[in-house]
């Protein structure tokens, strides 16, 4: 058989299945249909729609299920952006996330609800919060935690006063580039535009290429990479969404000191999520300024033999030298052996709030 006839064989097949495949994604769009018919039936709020821990079991399936040669998380992401088209015919969810466009934020969120979720950006993390609380969108994104520079202090800080929950997380691979506009000149560039956290990520980088230019920091990569639109001798560090937002030349690409480097990203709103078989809880908790708090804190974690994922402390806001501790655990409060952590926990703390159990991250 010639190589052609071999060739159109093959290629007849492709055709053959690209129309059974969109023949059940339409069928699947069917039944998230129907589903969107029931729950307004049962009366349920446009926001239970969207069910965090059902979304993240089928992710989980879809990956242990993975054959291949397509790897485990490009399918998974294939199958969130069928979810994602489906779950708009429903109904679409809106979400705040960080912005402005082109953020590091925007990526997590579009990588959490998939392409046809409506993201709206805001100019603080501030503002995110009060639009969720608000009801004006779903759901809010927000940066919490980086591999390498530490935590986010003011997205904790805004869970002291809110009443939202978070309802989910979202870890991205953060990969920086140095990018350049057409007008720049590349043997000129005095000037470096980008988040501080950025420059404190490429710091070896930028010490090694550039050590005599000056570095300025701004309030995102995205505005690093607008501001350089309009300046000949100017170059910013940000992220594909940036240089695609604003065609942007990338001359030198993943310039992150840390090959590693991660952000993680917590998905707030006003929900409780049921379990989902694989689960982290968060909590603030507020102790008494006496000897041996943290110990009576962390002792029913290790009677239980709870994984704690994270411990920070923040200053409280009711007086000096009072501190809030914000934890994170695997598990659901819903589990009983966590209900148990949360009754000892409650007995020494002052206050304990819990602010959400939610499915780890599936991607």
């Amino acid at each position: 058989m010639s190589e052609e006839k071999q060739l159109q064989m093959l290629r007849d097949k492709i055709d053959a299945i690209d129309s059974d495949i969109q023949q059940l994604i339409n069928q699947r769009a069917s039944c998230a249909q129907e589903v969107a018919t029931v729950k307004q039936d049962g009366g349920e709020t446009d926001a239970l729609f969207y069910r965090p821990e059902r979304e993240a079991q089928v992710l989980r399936r879809v990956m242990e299920r993975n054959a291949g040669p397509l790897n485990d998380e490009e399918m998974a992401r294939l199958f969130r952006e069928i979810m994602s088209a489906c779950l708009a015919l429903e109904q679409p969810v809106k979400v705040a996330f960080l912005g402005p466009e082109g953020t590091f934020t925007q990526a997590a969120a579009l990588k959490h609800f998939g392409h046809s979720a409506v993201a709206v950006p805001m100019s603080s993390i501030d503002e995110v919060f009060r639009e969720v609380e608000a009801g004006a969108v779903n759901y809010g994104v927000v940066p919490v935690e980086n591999s390498t520079e530490g935590v986010i202090n003011h997205t904790l800080d805004n869970f002291m006063d809110s009443s939202l929950k978070i309802c989910g997380e979202v870890e991205l691979r953060i990969h920086h580039h140095f990018m350049v506009a057409e007008t720049t000149r590349k043997d000129k560039i005095s000037r470096i535009y980008s988040h501080a956290q950025s420059l404190a990520q490429c710091r070896k980088w930028l010490d090694s290429h550039y050590p005599g230019v000056e570095r300025v920091a701004v309030n995102s990569n995205a505005e690093a990479a607008r501001r350089i639109k309009g300046e000949w001798h100017s170059a910013a560090i940000a992220g594909d969404m940036a240089a695609e937002l604003y065609g942007l030349e990338k001359i030198a690409e993943k310039i992150e000191d840390q090959p590693d480097n991660s952000t993680r990203f917590l998905i707030i709103g006003t929900q409780e999520v049921p379990e989902s078989g694989d689960d982290k809880t968060s909590i603030m908790v507020a102790m008494r300024n006496q000897p041996g708090a943290l110990h009576d804190l962390l002792e029913p974690f290790r009677t239980e033999e709870v994984d704690l994922t994270r411990v920070e402390t923040r200053p409280s806001n009711t007086g000096a030298w009072n501190y809030v501790f914000f934890i994170d655990f695997m598990g659901h409060v819903d589990e009983p052996r966590i209900a148990q952590v949360m009754r000892q926990v409650g007995v020494t703390a002052s206050d304990l709030k819990v602010l959400g159990s939610y499915p780890q991250a599936a991607l």
